[in-house]
């Protein structure tokens, strides 16, 4: 056998890149284990541990000899019934237990709506900033994605002409994501009623994700489009989970709601992928979902209060301008007023250029915008500790003055 066809990775595997979150943040955590004081603004996982019912209950549910035995691949019946119960009291999206497949966190949601419903040649309209897992399962289904582009000046929000614009008689998909990862805009709700209606009368999928929806700060409240629109749910796929909202990113459960025909395909897809979610990591979801939401809520006033400290620190800094954002836990400055100048004995030309710098001398870690397809932007996580955001601040700005 040659070497052509033996040794070499696919193309399919080799076009895809490493998440850039999950790259910053590793590198944040090598250095620090080698001795490095680095400060890390680059994961998005909030920084509290799980709540105790939840641990509780998975400790209860690991002494359980019946969770030591495979399970339907959709997921445990039980915790796709709360599902469906909670996302009609959230979202006021009607929807039915047969319609919730439990998958692998939400990436896998995101990744199995995709593998469920794009064919090579399909277009997604993804508008930017985006989080940087979505084009990879776009590209991973053999679709294409047509990105458009949004700024501050719209609150990073995505407009009907826009959309209509790009869209073509190939467009299958929308990805439509409110509160956003990474610029923290929320779309009004009747922002959200209009997106919707034009994705239903051009018969338009939308993928919705909805895993900030219990962070969100302003006057403007949490809309799921579904729950505005009733007439989308049948072309529309909603993602959630409990990594952020319960501090649960480790313990990897996430869903996807979708009509019948395609939560039953995600669902052989998933039986030939990774059968079900690990049993006692299903029991403790079920178990934040039925749970108190006190732990949410305090975790809510802490990212509260970090990011306003965030936003007028990032601020101070000449050349940086940051907006306040409105959902998730990240703030997402621009700083062009940064670039070619000389800082830290380098010229900065780039947020890539600023981010390795700062890295490497500063000892702070950040997202650099390129990895979320707006360069000049930086995404800044405050899902960390009040003294680390501060001190991690205090050295930036040093840094760059």
């Amino acid at each position: 056998m040659t070497r052509s066809n033996f040794g070499e990775m696919s193309q399919r595997a080799a076009a895809v890149p490493t998440s850039a979150t999950i790259a910053i943040t590793q590198a944040a955590k090598a250095m620090r284990a080698a001795g490095e004081p680095v400060i890390g603004f680059g994961s998005g996982e909030p920084d509290f541990p799980t709540p105790d019912h939840i641990v509780a209950a998975a400790m209860k549910a690991a002494a359980d000899s019946r969770n030591h035995r495979y399970t339907p691949a959709s997921g445990l019946p039980e915790l796709r019934e709360a599902i469906a119960a909670k996302t009609v009291r959230d979202s006021e999206y009607e929807n039915d237990a047969s319609q919730v497949v439990i998958t692998n966190g939400g990436k896998h949601a995101i990744y199995l709506a995709c593998q469920a419903l794009l064919d090579p040649g399909d277009e997604v309209l993804l508008p930017t900033p985006y989080w940087v897992t979505y084009p990879e399962a776009v590209k991973l289904a053999d679709a294409t994605t047509v990105f458009l582009d949004t700024g501050p000046e719209a609150n990073f929000e995505v407009t009907v002409e826009q959309l209509e614009r790009a869209r073509t008689p190939r467009t299958k998909m929308l990805i439509f994501v409110s509160p956003s990862n990474p610029t923290g805009s929320v779309y009004s709700r009747q922002a959200v009623r209009e997106i919707g209606e034009w994705a239903a009368a051009n018969e338009i999928w939308v993928l919705t994700d909805e895993i900030y929806e219990h962070l969100v700060y302003g006057e403007e409240p949490f809309a799921s489009m579904p729950g505005v629109v009733p007439e989308i749910a049948q072309r529309c796929v909603v993602v959630n989970g409990v990594a952020k909202t319960f501090a649960m990113t480790g313990w990897r459960v996430g869903w996807l709601i979708a009509p019948d025909e395609i939560a039953a395909a995600a669902t052989r897809l998933q039986s030939h992928m990774t059968s079900n979610v690990a049993n006692v990591s299903q029991m403790a979801a079920l178990a934040a979902l039925k749970g108190p939401m006190d732990p949410v809520h305090a975790m809510h006033a802490r990212f509260d209060a970090r990011r306003k400290i965030m936003v007028e620190m990032l601020n101070a800094i000449d050349g940086v301008a940051c907006a306040e954002p409105l959902g998730a836990f990240y703030a997402f400055p621009s700083i062009t007023g940064l670039l070619g100048r000389e800082i830290g004995g380098t010229t900065v030309e780039t947020a890539l250029d600023l981010a390795a710098v700062v890295l490497e001398k500063a000892k702070v870690a950040f997202v650099p915008g390129e990895a979320f397809g707006a360069p000049g932007y930086a995404r800044f996580s405050f899902a960390l500790g009040d003294d680390d955001l501060v001190e991690g601040m205090r050295r930036l700005q040093k840094f760059c003055e």
